[in-house]
């Protein structure tokens, strides 16, 4: 008996019936790991989990495949050798299986029936003569002799036998013996390692060492995985550069700048990523591609760092340009998998890099790298390379890709090309949409003849793509597929399965395209087919069907309440509204959109009345899925249809549902909320019942449970006081603010959240507990540091400023504003917004006086954040209290000679012209001195920030007569056009697009004429580019404002004698 066993004995531990670890054996491993020696920090893997572990086995195939497209796109080959040995492969594969045939048909031997096992080992012993088996000289394979005869026909034409050499002599003896061999010893020859000698190396290393490494910087971690792509680092640390080859240096620049951008803390990134992108062009697109690409295929990797690496690739592209052209199959071998990824921002990266890469290699080069793998034999490559071609088509131009498109739509060699370009024309339809209107003729041509092909999925490929295009281009194209409409038409009267679902899709994509009376006579016909499809078990057609009834819904008028209700609405609510289509999401989802789609044919009533007995239905999916419904429905049409009897049940389904959920789903909580909303008035015989289950559930133990009830009373707290049930909001009020105590954040959220919907409903005058009271308790909740409480709070405190300021006294609120400015500091975005609401709400309330003094000694502080913060604050107290009682203050304080305080309040009058808008016009000559002096400071800053401030007055000021200090402002901002900080030039630009608003651009002109032709190009630059965002703009009126330039040029030739016209030419006369 073990040393636990007799622990476990002497404390009574009963381990029958556990599925756990003892707790004697979790505390044993508890202490093995505190008294393990403790990880480098540097050396951990990443927080998240690896692309590769969310990938399904589809996405999984491409690390399958890499190796077999690498092989095919050798870039050291030409096209024409790359095509040469694609098609010497298929036809050793043919000739492959024609072998393996042949050779099966051979070993089986033709016996008589009634010639047993024994008998014909019998006869093969009879063959040998002597114990020894005669033999011939040729080879033999599975005792057939592989003569010239067999050769022929095992081998594709142009094989050629080679003649045996004069000096060569067979021996005659037998074969030596290997099974001695001592692999080990002394062999002469060369012996293929089993590691790399780099990977032993990196086997030795201590992953730690990194750190030591010159150049790396600060890295979040260091991941195991990393050695074998960065461990040369690590051995090479100590070798000088002077020994190194140039390669080798560029070698190790890239290795150390990649290593930074992807486990690289983010300002240490930011600075790599930028070094990368500017020596791009001197490290050469081989030592990156060879660094990269391996990394994009590493299966540990994560998507921070998938992103990372993308995003260094699109960088690097639009720097190398032509250079990538040798590159550009290794690239797409590693990118083209992301547009199969099931993650929307990877699949958007994708054809983002794709698309550049398209622009920088051309489509020639595009067409010749993936024209190989356009008839492959692998599905998953034809997928990605038919996304691929789609993005092509988007970048460079549907027109240049159609006749390449055509020949394969057409090709005669393989069904796979045919097949390929059908779904290059589905992908152009689904990622140009509307676009591919004005080539939708070329590309329904592409695809005509492949409706009617002999291989099948060729056919629903087409009809897959038919569709696609359709969808794209409704509701209009229609005249350019009435001619493949009869061949749609025809295969679906003779497909069934897949291939009737795609006809389907197909013919009712181009019904919304029809006229009335065509839409009206094939939605007839193709109901009956629908009718008889509802009952199929396959989900593609369920799909098909629920996509087809809801287009035709959409779009044909033939469809009437009557035919709805006597035709299709029972067949389609038995086979549709059942368990089986709610474990589906995906159906699921399609068959609440289309019912929704049905209910605005037949009326609300008929839907909502069959959907009521699922409402109660044991299984929850299937009650979400009807509590779904009714919402939308009920959402989209309303709830005027439904009968005192039919709402009475609605309300009871609605609250079985809402109690019998296991998992807390928002789908009950807002489809409860937005129904009673809309019910209104007529929810008042149900309070009682609601109030009881949401107060019964508010003190539920579970904290997910007390959250629903408190979000639910959020909802209807308004329509509780439409029914004018003042007495019960006034008892929620007081138990909600009993339960502010609440431990989990989150609910203390929605409680809050609850009560403040009760104080907007019920008023502050009328709650109890009163308003002063409620307020001193929320103060000290405004230091909770989850974001959801400190949102609810603020917004809170905000709502009793604008409904019941004159309940809580002057001091108290000077308080809380203090309090707010701590919030003003928040991470998050709404947080800072709402306290800066809050504030224009106490302003108001108690006068701008005391507020605005806290806020200016903000603008005081070191921390940018606070300042801006408070800078917004300050506009909204302008926009709240009227600017005359803000202004001068502001003016005020900006004679403090600190650069900080000045820049704090331009940024406050950024935002206070902004708001107040047209008001401006009353205070731009009060302000213009101080602008004046900003926009002749040396500060950049003050010029740049002085720059918006003239840009939002003028947009409230234009028509407003103020052109004369606006082009004060125009002559103050015209010197700052050839500044090179990005940030300054882009508001000085500002600046002068508000001012030709006012001014016009006649006057603009003038002081461009200067310098549009100056032989300095950097001053020609800065000039065009304010020319140009005015053509932009205002390109009709700046027409009269040209130059009259009719001096220049050669004279005309005059018949007799050449006249000569004078070289005078007055450049700067205007024609008015």
């Amino acid at each position: 008996m073990t040393d636990l066993d007799n622990r476990a004995k002497t404390q009574s531990v009963k381990l029958t019936g556990q599925y756990t670890a003892p707790k004697l054996v979790e505390d044993e491993i508890m202490e093995e790991v505190e008294n393990s020696p403790v990880v480098v920090s540097s050396v951990s893997s990443g927080n998240g989990k690896s692309v590769y572990s969310k990938e399904n086995d589809y996405q999984r195939r491409k690390y399958d495949t890499i190796q077999q497209m690498e092989k095919a796109g050798d870039e050291s080959k030409s096209y024409k050798e790359r095509m040469k040995l694609k098609s010497l492969e298929n036809g050793q594969e043919d000739s492959s299986k024609e072998e393996e045939k042949g050779l099966e048909r051979r070993k089986q031997r033709k016996r008589r029936w009634d010639v047993t096992d024994e008998d014909t080992n019998q006869i093969d012993k009879k063959t040998k003569v002597d114990g020894v088996i005669e033999t011939s000289s040729l080879p033999t394979i599975n005792g057939i002799e592989l003569n010239d005869e067999i050769l022929n026909k095992l081998l594709p034409p142009g094989f050629v036998k080679i003649p045996q050499p004069e000096s060569y002599k067979p021996r005659d003896d037998e074969l030596p013996d290997f099974s001695n061999f001592d692999a080990s010893g002394n062999a002469d020859g060369y012996m293929i390692p089993q590691e790399s000698k780099m990977l032993v190396e990196a086997k030795l290393v201590n992953p730690a060492m990194i750190s030591d490494v010159s150049g790396i910087g600060e890295l979040q971690f260091f991941k195991e995985e990393d050695m074998k792509y960065f461990g040369k680092l690590i051995v090479k640390k100590d070798v000088p550069p002077e020994s190194m080859s140039v390669d080798e240096k560029k070698e190790i620049r890239t290795m150390r700048l990649l290593l930074r951008i992807k486990n690289g803390s983010t300002q240490n990134r930011k600075t790599a990523l930028r070094s990368l992108t500017e020596n791009a062009r001197f490290l050469g697109p081989k030592v990156l591609f060879d660094q990269i690409l391996p990394l994009m295929m590493e299966k540990s990797l994560e998507d921070q760092e998938r992103h990372l690496l993308v995003k260094v690739i699109d960088r690097i592209l639009f720097k190398l340009d032509e250079l990538i052209r040798p590159y550009t199959h290794k690239i797409l071998i590693v990118i083209m998998p992301l547009l199969v990824d099931s993650d929307l921002v990877a699949r958007l990266e994708g054809r983002e890099i794709i698309s550049n890469l398209s622009k920088a290699a051309g489509l020639a080069h595009m067409i010749s790298t993936l024209r190989p793998d356009i008839d492959s034999s692998d599905d998953y490559v034809r997928n990605i390379v038919s996304r691929t071609f789609g993005v092509v088509a988007y970048s460079l131009g549907v027109q240049n890709l159609l006749p390449f498109l055509k020949a394969v739509c057409h090709s005669k060699k393989s069904w796979l090309a045919k097949h390929t370009g059908a779904r290059i024309v589905q992908q152009i339809g689904m990622i140009m949409g509307s676009g591919i209107l004005p080539h939708l003729n070329g590309l329904i041509s592409c695809v005509a003849d492949s409706i009617n092909d002999e291989n099948a999925q060729v056919r629903i490929m087409t009809a897959n793509a038919i569709a696609s295009l359709a969808e794209s281009v409704a509701p209009y194209g229609i005249e350019s597929f009435e001619e493949i409409l009869q061949d749609l038409w025809g295969g679906m009267k003779k497909h069934r399965g897949r291939g009737l679902a795609a006809f389907l899709r197909a013919i009712g994509s181009t019904i919304p395209l029809m006229d009335e009376e065509y839409a009206n006579y094939y939605t007839r016909e193709v109901f009956k087919i629908l009718s008889r499809e509802f009952s199929s078990p396959d989900e593609e057609m369920k799909r098909t069907c629920l996509k087809v009834v809801q287009q035709c819904c959409e779009s044909a008028s033939v469809l009437t309440k009557k035919y709805m209700l006597n035709e299709v609405l029972e067949n389609f609510m038995t086979n549709f509204w059942n368990r089986r289509t709610a474990l589906d999401k995906r159906v699921a989802g399609l068959c609440v959109h289309t019912t929704v789609t049905i209910s605005k044919k037949v009326g609300c009533a008929e839907i909502v009345e069959r959907i009521l007995v699922h409402l109660k239905d044991s299984a929850e999916p299937f009650r979400r899925m009807a509590v779904s419904t009714c919402d939308t429905i009920i959402s989209e049409i309303g709830s005027m249809d439904l009968s005192d009897r039919t709402v009475h049940r609605l309300v009871d389904g609605l609250l079985v549902a809402f109690q019998e959920q296991t998992t807390q789903d928002p789908v009950f909580l807002n489809g409860f909320g937005h129904i009673i909303k809309s019910i209104g008035i007529r929810s008042k015989p149900h309070l009682p019942s609601i109030l009881s289950t949401l107060l019964y559930r508010l003190k539920s133990k579970s904290p997910e449970v007390r959250l629903q009830a408190a979000d639910l009373i959020t909802q209807i707290a308004p329509v509780i006081k439409l029914c004018g049930e003042e007495d019960i909001l006034a008892k929620l009020g007081s138990i909600l603010y009993e339960s502010l105590g609440e431990v989990f954040p989150d609910v203390l959220g929605s409680v809050i959240a609850a009560l403040g919907s009760i104080v907007v409903a019920l008023g502050a005058a009328s709650m109890n507990p009163p308003i002063s009271q409620i307020l001193p308790t929320l103060t000290p909740i405004l230091k909770n540091r989850h974001v959801r409480v400190q949102e609810t709070t603020i917004e809170l405190i905000g709502k009793i400023a604008d409904k019941g300021k004159e309940f809580v006294n002057h001091r108290e609120w000077m308080r809380i504003s203090f309090e707010l400015l701590e919030m003003l500091k928040a991470s998050k975005k709404s947080i800072r917004v709402a306290a800066n609401e809050t504030f224009g709400h106490i302003a108001k309330a108690i006068g701008p006086a005391d507020v605005l003094v806290t806020l200016l000694n903000n603008l005081k502080v070191q921390e940018r954040q606070l300042r801006v913060c408070t800078a917004v604050a300050i506009g909204i107290v302008a926009k709240t209290c009227s600017p005359f009682t803000v202004l001068p203050a502001l003016m005020n304080e900006y004679r403090t000679p600190e650069v900080n305080v000045q820049n704090g309040v331009l940024k406050a009058m950024t935002f206070m012209f902004e708001y107040i808008g047209d008001m401006s016009a009353d205070y731009v000559y009060a302000v213009s001195p101080l602008l004046e002096d900003a926009l002749i400071e040396r500060d950049l800053v003050h010029r740049q920030t002085a720059a918006t401030v003239v840009r939002h007055m003028a947009l409230g000021c234009v028509g407003m007569g103020l052109e004369d200090v606006f082009l004060h402002f125009l002559n103050l901002l015209i010197p700052n056009i050839f500044e090179t900080s990005p940030h300054v030039i882009r508001r000085i630009m500002d600046g002068i697009e508000g001012c030709r608003n006012i001014v016009g651009p006649g006057l603009v002109m003038n002081y461009l004429l200067a310098g549009l032709f100056h032989p300095a190009r950097k001053v020609r630059h800065a000039y065009w580019r304010i020319f140009n965002e005015m053509y932009v703009q205002s390109c009709d009126a700046i027409v009269p404002f040209y130059p009259r330039l009719d001096g220049v040029g050669p004279a005309p030739a005059m018949e007799g004698n050449a006249a000569t016209r004078t070289p005078d030419i007055p450049e700067l006369d205007l024609m008015i």
